[in-house]
C-alpha cells in the first residue's frame, strides 16, 4: 500500500507545536507548515464556524486560505 502523502501532511498540520511561543514554520511532504496566531475573539468565532460546518478550524481556516490564493490568481489573470 503507497503511503498517504496527503495524509501525512494533514496530520502534521494539525499536531500540536513543542513549543507554542515559537514562530517557526516547517514543511512536510510537499505542505508547508505556518503557525497562525489570533485574537482571542477571532479564535472563539473560527471555533464556532468550524463546529458549525462539522469541521476543524484548522480544516476551514486552510479552506479559506486557498479560497482567496485562487481568487488572487483570477484577479492577477494566472
Amino acid at each position: 500500500m503507497q503511503p498517504d502523502d496527503e495524509l501525512t501532511s494533514y496530520l502534521a498540520a494539525l499536531a500540536p507545536q513543542a513549543d507554542v511561543e515559537t514562530t517557526a514554520s516547517g514543511s512536510f511532504g510537499n505542505a508547508q507548515v505556518y503557525q497562525l496566531r489570533l485574537q482571542l475573539v477571532a479564535n472563539e468565532q473560527l471555533k464556532e464556524l468550524a463546529a458549525e460546518r462539522q469541521t476543524s478550524p484548522q480544516a476551514l481556516a486552510t479552506e479559506w486560505v486557498m479560497q482567496r490564493l485562487e481568487w488572487e490568481a483570477r484577479q492577477r489573470g494566472m
